[in-house]
């Protein structure tokens, strides 16, 4: 089964990227990738361990710069944009972030606010307001004024999400927001992303909490985009055992489709 072209039209771009190729050392990362990620949807990011989700994500906000090929925000080649500029537009939910120590959890959701703040600027009563609105979101109001370094695994990544929210940009993206999560709080968190006026662009292991909260997939393997579109266009049986190597039987829970699975013992490793 070869690559597989996008299965849907896309009306506006808000991240291009052209025959983008990464490399650490002698892995490749991504191999000449090229992909489309559309503008006003939830985007999600999916693919098998080291098929390049985290890597296309830092390539998004200018982290890695590509070896070869180009990467353009809203039509705009990415390294014209300045560091200052990129994060007045872009927030970031990273992976396992490490928990400031002795800082209350307002103060560190507040942080959300400085690439709008000058030297000696300090917090208006409407940077407080995006924080305490943003806490509101995750369900953390009641902890505000408990230090970052003293909270759960859950309301840590909790507490760096509102963080990305008060930053208040129009375009979020998420390595893997759900970790760390109880299934209450995925759900949670991921329905809300829905309701926000921004973009968003989610890294997700989980196949059905992506066919459930994502309007547009990207299916990564090996470095490339296998397929790309809606969930119910790119989340097929066949693809899902082609790509991850499991068997897939799709049902249907309020209109989506979600998917249950099994190895097929007798063909061994994918």
């Amino acid at each position: 089964m070869n690559e597989i072209e996008k299965t849907g039209s896309v009306s506006e771009e808000l991240f291009s990227l052209n025959e983008v190729t990464i490399k650490f050392g002698q892995t490749i990362a991504l191999n000449g990738l090229s992909a489309v990620i559309p503008a006003g949807m939830h985007v999600g990011l999916i693919g098998p361990n080291g098929s390049g989700k985290t890597t296309l994500l830092r390539v998004l906000y200018g982290a890695v710069k590509p070896e070869r090929g180009e990467v353009k925000l809203s039509g705009k080649h990415l390294q014209e944009h300045t560091t200052r500029g990129i994060a007045k537009r872009i927030a970031l939910v990273p992976q396992n972030q490490i928990a400031p120590q002795r800082v209350r959890v307002l103060d560190e959701v507040l942080l959300g606010r400085t690439p709008f703040l000058s030297a000696f600027d300090k917090y208006s009563k409407a940077d407080y307001e995006l924080a305490q609105k943003a806490l509101d979101i995750v369900g953390l109001s009641s902890i505000s004024s408990k230090f970052s370094d003293q909270l759960s695994g859950g309301e840590r990544q909790r507490t760096v999400i509102a963080r990305a929210l008060t930053q208040d940009t129009d375009c979020i993206l998420l390595d893997e927001p759900t970790n760390h999560l109880d299934i209450y709080f995925q759900h949670k968190v991921l329905s809300l992303l829905g309701y926000l006026k921004s973009n968003i662009v989610t890294v997700l292991h989980d196949i059905n909490l992506a066919a459930k909260y994502c309007d547009w997939i990207l299916l990564l393997d090996h470095g490339k985009v296998f397929a790309s579109g809606n969930p119910c266009e790119v989340l097929t049986e066949e693809t899902i055992r082609h790509v991850y190597g499991v068997e897939a039987t799709t049902y249907q829970h309020y209109g989506k489709s979600q998917f249950c699975f099994s190895i097929n013992t007798n063909k061994g490793e994918r």
